[in-house]
């Protein structure tokens, strides 16, 4: 990527200001019926991936719970006065994937449109994959509408949980949070530009790490924005990617019945987990799903966390053959099924084919699991079991021979 803009502090931009007339957001309330039945329809089922999709869904959402570091991340930029008068919206987490993928104009070869990659309720149906998604929902809202008949600028934030099939590590989980922003204003009060977009992701870097922090903006790309810009702030000696945004492109807005050649507008999305792991130090995502007093007391952005202990992991390796069709993301889904939070990472050791060994088609894998508690010491009697069971379903459910 190539860097194209940096600035000794926050504080040093020129700063401009938006056009939104309104002192006062809308909490902007959408139908969320067809969302409920599938929820209904999902709690009749008993099968193993019905039964990791309501446990997913009843996590709590850390974005909307007081105490929790991710919600107080979210309240320090939508208080920033600059986005005086931003809406904010509370969007289905299950949704149709032609709104997630199609709108925003993925490529049908995708890989977020992939079983492997992504939760599907039903074959029309998943758990959302980002936030972006609001942008259905709030220019279909009648407020919106309204505001677009009168030709007025508006704005608006959404935040909430994610679904991603991911690794298991101490820096990945599959549910994570995103924040988006969206502001737009008719062409013919302000045809937007580079520098605003700057100066909204410099607003929001503001609201994250104060005024006075190095950072810089490198182009990127994405399927619905363009230009588009990443924004990298400095962290000690590092330089740490911290958000995105872009120009809302035109052939978004036509989708969306807004007409490109009327309105422009920007827009930011970014996860909330990587910047309140670097703000407190945290060595494990997990940390901010605790619910140990000695540990919550601890959750404050700014905070250098202290660990309660470092308490020893237990390993365990697992060797089997399969068909190349195998899914690693499949595989650790039902290893964070039996082992839960008590899972800390699971690494690959080795992989390969031998069809003189194997047969066609078929490859061999090792996994190494690593179990570690950040609240008290594991037992082998604890996990021995745990393994067990991971030993059984893989045979059973990816019809491996087991080495």
């Amino acid at each position: 990527m190539q860097s194209v803009l940096c600035c000794a502090t926050l504080a040093h931009i020129t700063r401009m200001s938006l056009l939104i007339t309104r002192t006062q957001g809308v909490d902007i309330q959408i139908d969320r019926s067809e969302e409920q039945k599938l929820r209904t329809d999902l709690q009749t089922r008993s099968d193993a991936d019905g039964e990791r999709l309501k446990r997913y869904l009843g996590m709590p959402d850390l974005s909307r719970t007081p105490e929790s570091p991710i919600a107080e991340l979210v309240n320090r930029i939508v208080a920033r006065p600059y986005f005086q008068g931003f809406d904010r919206i509370e969007v289905p987490e299950v949704v149709r994937a032609d709104i997630s993928f199609d709108l925003f104009n993925f490529p049908e070869n995708h890989p977020a449109r992939s079983r492997s990659d992504t939760y599907y309720v039903t074959d029309t149906h998943i758990l959302r994959t980002h936030t972006t998604v609001m942008w259905y929902y709030y220019f279909a809202s009648d407020v919106v509408r309204e505001r677009i008949a009168k030709n007025e600028a508006f704005g608006v934030f959404s935040h909430g949980k994610v679904y991603r099939k991911d690794e298991i590590d101490r820096n990945h989980m599959n549910i994570f949070h995103q924040m988006d922003g969206l502001y737009m204003v008719p062409k013919a009060q302000k045809d937007l530009s580079r520098a605003d977009l700057e100066e909204a992701l410099v607003e929001v870097a503001k609201g994250l790490y104060g005024g006075e922090i190095e950072y810089r903006f490198n182009e990127d790309t994405f399927p619905y924005t363009h230009p588009s810009l990443e924004m990298e702030v400095k962290v000690g000696d590092r330089w740490i990617e911290v958000l995105g945004g872009g120009i809302v492109h035109p052939s978004v807005l036509e989708k969306l019945d807004v007409d490109p050649n009327v309105y422009t507008g920007w827009a930011f999305g970014f996860g909330l987990e990587r910047l309140a792991i670097i703000s407190m130090a945290l060595p494990d995502i997990r940390l901010l799903w605790s619910t140990d007093p000695r540990v919550k007391s601890q959750l404050q952005l700014g905070h250098t966390f202290v660990p309660v202990s470092k308490f020893p992991p237990i390993t365990r390796d697992i060797s089997f053959v399969v068909q190349n069709d195998f899914i690693p993301n499949n595989y650790f889904d039902v290893i964070r099924d039996l082992g839960g939070d008590l899972v800390e990472e699971v690494k690959l050791l080795d992989t390969y084919e031998n069809a003189e060994k194997f047969g066609a088609d078929r490859r061999s894998y090792t996994y190494r699991i690593v179990y570690r508690s950040n609240e008290r010491t594991l037992t082998t009697e604890e996990i021995d079991p745990i393994q067990a069971k991971i030993y059984a379903e893989t045979a059973s459910l990816f019809k491996a021979d087991m080495r």
